[in-house]
């Protein structure tokens, strides 16, 4: 065993070194299983034991009763300040809500379903759920009115919650072919809050007890729908054990955003949606852990900056798109005032920082040195504190997951004095099923398993998982419930990757999504669309080439790149399809391709490529609701597109 958390204090806006951890717990190296020389197996044991007891819905009141002045959420008010909720607060209006729900006939076991964005009122709803022993089922406000009424029959939901009234009036015409469905609830329409009110006057307050008492560990807790990159979304079964065995190991295991009070109390920001099993696990491990927690309901920096300046959070949720948005909206700002020069550099310093932070941290290097110290001080003023403060200011870390973000990004922001814990999972695994274990990273893989979780490389590369937080199994009403989603205990991932020899895993591809060439090399096209994508022109790619003689992409622009790049050239503002055979827009990308082709081996490479004159979007079909592409439609839309980078 060895410690990741050595005694001592740091400074605030430095990188998050080994002086921050003083009463973290041990962290158990992990058990490495190999096969024929190579890493076949890698599991961690738990950190925290399994409970035998309970559910989710204990937690408000045990909060409650434990620390009843405590602050465990900030709510927005109506004039956009932030209000302080104490455990006690809360756990009263779990209570009041949960009564409301009784009083409109709601039996055990029911199913809810939520349609809005990321706002207190859905985490206030969970809890409530739970406390009357219902099952939530959460919808993507996104969703169409086909896609909303498919996951309304499949689940069997006896209630619906929408976010706004043209949510509900979209789903009208619709409603007759759900049967099941008895309530419809509008939050901007406050139904909420008089469900409250007619609870009280109509349900004691031991019955919600006892619909609490009625829950276990083995509890059904939700289903939430996968985003379907191909075929009709599954319901995953999760259960309250689920949820238990993923939070209370993160909890642990991410000591610092969690635990750890040496600089300031902790607090966390969500603005990922909370349809999506991330943010859900986040949330529950917030209150779980008491830890501040804010709702911010949109992704566009307009709408999000103002919330991150007020609230101040010292952890995000991400996803790489963001802190790809942040890095090129932040030298686009340097370029602007003639810096671009000085923001390179101090660039180039925060990864050497950042790879000399990972070299000492693995034992294989001393750290930065007195030279790439007093280089990182000069440029924190002039470049890294501006990036700290576009994020509010008091962010030391973040969670970043959803797809891979690049070995360069994480080294800068780490040396920029921001940790970043990339993780890897499903819905399937209640969210992270591996991440990257603190003051050891490994830049450009996922790390470690999670406390509890055996990761298994199949012979044909698939990974698999196995553990606590592996779901029940999936939705299948008409084999009368849950079906069994393992084999012997182990979950088929659908993703390839491989375990280096000290047991960090790396995502290769999707199983499906693996390309093979007339000439029968397999190309996994993850690695070169994750890079070109953190190119600040680039918005979206896709690699073709299956039964292709070689690969191509279908490259999309970013509007803010490209807005800034014509001011900058002084070009005319002009719409995006008259751009995509300009000269120098294509010699730029040329040569961003060029840069990404290093990464593989010449049948890999991308030949051709053409720009699109027009973005891939969720709207249009091209996208999931967490910003997955959805191949199929994107080439079924661009055929002629595609058709025509092998014509001749």
């Amino acid at each position: 065993m060895s410690s990741l958390y050595p005694n001592a204090s740091a400074s605030f806006g430095q990188p998050v070194t080994a002086t921050d951890y003083d009463g973290a717990p041990i962290l158990v190296e992990p058990e490495i299983r190999r096969l024929d020389g190579a890493v076949r197996e890698v599991s961690v044991p738990p950190f925290s034991p399994p409970v035998r007891r309970g559910s989710l819905a204990d937690l408000p009141f045990d909060n409650a009763a434990a620390v009843p002045d405590a602050v465990v959420l900030s709510r927005r008010t109506a004039d956009g300040e932030w209000t302080e909720v104490t455990t006690a607060a809360f756990a009263d209006q779990v209570l009041a809500l949960a009564k409301g729900l009784l009083a409109q006939g709601l039996a055990p076991g029911d199913r809810i379903a939520v349609m809005a964005r990321t706002r207190y009122e859905w985490t206030l709803l969970d809890f409530a759920a739970w406390a009357a022993g219902l099952v939530t089922v959460p919808v993507y406000p996104t969703s169409s009115v086909f896609q909303t009424r498919w996951i309304l029959q499949d689940s069997g939901a006896v209630a619906l919650v929408t976010e706004t009234a043209a949510q509900a009036a979209a789903l009208g015409p619709e409603l007759d072919r759900v049967p099941d469905l008895r309530h419809l609830w509008v939050i901007d329409k406050e139904h909420l809050e008089r469900l409250a009110e007619h609870g009280a006057e109509q349900v004691p307050d031991a019955e919600v007890d006892v619909r609490r008492g009625m829950l276990g560990p083995d509890t059904l807790a939700t289903l939430i729908y996968t985003s379907g990159t191909t075929g009709r979304p599954k319901g995953c079964a999760l259960s309250h054990g689920n949820f238990f065995a993923e939070v209370d190991n993160a909890i642990e295991l991410l000591y610092p955003i969690f635990k750890a009070r040496t600089v300031e109390e902790p607090s966390v920001l969500l603005f990922l949606p909370m349809s999506h099993v991330f943010g859900r696990m986040v949330a529950i491990a917030c209150v779980r852990a008491r830890v501040r927690l804010g709702h911010a309901p949109s992704l566009k920096p307009e709408d999000l900056l103002p919330d991150l300046a007020a609230f101040r959070p010292t952890c995000l949720l991400t996803i790489p798109y963001m802190l790809e948005k942040v890095f090129n909206t932040a030298r686009a700002k340097a370029e602007s005032g003639g810096r671009t020069t000085s923001f390179d550099r101090a660039a180039a310093v925060a990864r050497r920082y950042g790879e000399a932070l990972e070299a000492r941290q693995t034992g294989s290097g001393s750290g930065p040195g007195p030279a790439l110290r007093t280089a990182r001080a000069f440029y924190d003023p002039l470049v890294y504190r501006r990036i700290r403060n576009a994020m509010g200011g008091r962010v030391r870390y973040a969670i970043c997951g959803g797809s891979p973000l690049g070995s360069r990004l994480a080294a800068f922001y780490a040396g920029a004095g921001i940790e970043i814990y990339e993780g890897y999972g499903l819905t399937e695994t209640t969210g992270a099923s591996t991440v990257t274990p603190p003051l050891k990273p490994r830049l450009g893989t996922v790390g470690w398993p999670m406390p509890g979780t055996k990761v298994r490389i199949a012979a044909d590369g698939e990974i698999l998982i196995a553990g606590d937080h592996v779901l029940r199994g999936y939705w299948d009403p008409q084999a009368g419930g849950v079906v069994p989603a393992t084999r012997e205990g182990w979950l088929p991932t659908g993703d390839i990757g491989h375990l280096d020899d000290e047991g960090y895993l790396t995502i290769t591809g999707r199983k499906k999504e693996l390309l093979i060439t007339a000439g029968g090399k397999s190309v996994a096209p993850a690695p070169l669309e994750n890079w070109l994508r953190s190119h600040p022109l680039i918005s979206q790619v896709m690699l073709v080439g299956d039964a292709r003689p070689y690969v191509t992409a279908l490259i999309t622009l970013d509007p803010d790149g490209i807005t800034h790049w014509r001011r900058m050239n002084g070009r005319h503002p002009v719409p995006a399809e008259l751009l995509v055979d300009d000269p120098d827009l294509n010699a730029i990308l040329q040569r961003a391709v060029d840069e990404a082709n290093r990464l593989v081996s010449r049948p890999e490479s991308i030949r051709k490529f053409t720009i699109l004159p027009t973005d891939f979007t969720e709207r249009a079909g091209h996208l999931t609701p967490s910003m997955k592409l959805r191949r199929a439609e994107i080439m079924r839309d661009f055929s002629d597109v595609v058709e025509a980078l092998y014509a001749g």
